[in-house]
């Protein structure tokens, strides 16, 4: 499939909120941005938003696996990134944390009512909670999508982690020197033995580029291979937020038939980068949907879901 480069021009809201909080992370850094202990809950930013293109909602649905068809009258609501992080990156700033260093967690997803496709929506978000435990710093903001007969339409409860500077503890090296017995590492979720397959995805080493363009979302770390391997990585990383998608996608279509709105709540977390490219599958056990490479095997997400 050819990228999607003529939605990038649909992408100015939120390019320019990433690339504001990317220059006030740099400020950060350099010592010349003020920050300032964060209240929390946070003043409740809102705006309303125009409708979105019934193209780039169409174009997006093929590139995570949906089917236009069923959204003729609606917009999905694992879209919500694209109107609302513009908002939930105001949230952020001024507050006392390294924002070079956030990392998406994970995502929970509160579906009260479709939102209609070719209306205005109004969006509120706020930094609703900051769990600071020392070592690291939990950022839980609230993004709410609706329209004027039902406000709370859609409520996504956004999480990213931002590591905690502190002094090494015991077991942790100093200058190269151990200062005693080192912590167990936890070990990353696993996707269980007794799940099953219900749908896999290959994905393209430009699949980052891709959703990139659909969403806004350019950090570099998607689509930049250099970049990437400066921070570890050994290619491009998938967005959490498209990893996600394709999950919902993939129990809507395998689990429930097609009906995109059976589902009420899903609730993720993003548990280890998914490198591109890639062949991974969508495995259920119950409740519980990971997504991994096979039973057994290392999950890049894991996640509950409750339907209607």
């Amino acid at each position: 499939m050819s990228l999607p480069t003529k939605h990038m021009l649909s992408q100015g809201r939120v390019v320019a909120s990433l690339g504001g909080t990317a220059f006030s992370a740099l400020l950060q850094r350099a010592g010349l941005a003020s920050t300032t202990p964060a209240t929390v809950p946070s003043q409740e930013i809102v705006t309303t938003i125009p409708p979105l293109p019934a193209e780039l909602v169409r174009d997006y649905l093929r590139n995570v696996g949906g089917d236009a068809n069923a959204y003729r009258k609606t917009i999905p609501p694992h879209l919500f990134p694209q109107w609302g992080f513009p908002l939930a990156a105001k949230t952020l700033k001024g507050i006392p944390y390294p924002l070079m260093k956030v990392l998406n967690g994970g995502c929970r997803l509160e579906i009260h009512a479709p939102l209609p496709a070719g209306e205005k929506l109004t969006v509120r978000a706020r930094l609703e909670d900051i769990d600071d435990n020392g070592s690291r710093a939990v950022l839980h903001q609230r993004v709410v999508t609706g329209t004027a007969k039902v406000p709370e339409a859609l409520v996504a409860h956004m999480y990213a982690i931002v590591p905690v500077e502190k002094p090494a503890a015991k077991g942790e090296k100093t200058n190269g020197k151990s200062t005693g017995p080192a912590r167990p590492r936890k070990e990353s979720p696993r996707v269980p033995t007794t799940a099953r397959e219900i749908a896999f995805w290959r994905l393209a080493p430009d699949a980052g580029l891709a959703f990139a363009m659909l969403t806004g979302d350019f950090n570099p770390v998607h689509w930049v291979k250099p970049y990437a391997r400066a921070f570890g990585f050994k290619s491009t990383i998938l967005h959490g937020f498209a990893t996600m998608a394709r999950a919902y996608e993939g129990l809507s279509r395998y689990l429930y038939a097609g009906a995109v709105d059976r589902l009420k709540t899903f609730d993720v977390k993003f548990t280890r980068p998914l490198v591109l490219p890639a062949r991974v599958g969508l495995y259920v056990d119950g409740h519980h949907c990971f997504v991994g490479d096979a039973p057994g095997g290392p999950a890049y997400l894991v996640g509950t879901f409750e339907e209607n």
